[in-house]
């Protein structure tokens, strides 16, 4: 890995955690705007808890070494949730609200993408 790579890893890396440790507080302790919003997009405001904490599972999964497989799996919960996120929005008009989940879908791929090989799965073949 390229120092030039290592660096983007990690500001990318850095900035997803605490996206995702930022927004899952906000959750967690459902902040009237926060709450407001679920309602706005037609979901139950228990989701808040489901989603923070999964959201705080994943940023230790990503952070922590080794653990290839959690990893990719954090990696796809954050994808699938900002994702969704984006195309709840979108089905409701609300364009002026993507601008948060699409930072965080930006970053979780860009770092997918530049992790370093003892953070990806290793594929053996038989």
């Amino acid at each position: 890995m390229t120092k030039r790579n290592k660096i983007i890893y990690w500001i990318a890396t850095v900035w997803l955690a605490l996206g995702m440790v930022s927004t899952a507080i906000v959750q967690l302790i459902k902040m009237e705007k926060e709450t407001a919003m679920m309602k706005h997009l037609g979901y139950p405001i228990y989701f808040l808890t489901i989603i923070g904490i999964w959201k705080l599972l994943g940023v230790i999964a990503v952070l922590l070494p080794k653990f290839q497989l959690v990893k990719e799996w954090a990696y796809a919960g954050f994808f699938f949730a900002m994702s969704g996120a984006i195309c709840s929005h979108i089905a409701l008009g609300n364009l002026n609200e993507l601008v948060p989940s699409l930072l965080l879908l930006i970053l979780t791929v860009v770092s997918w993408y530049f992790r370093p090989a003892d953070r990806k799965i290793v594929s053996v073949n038989s």
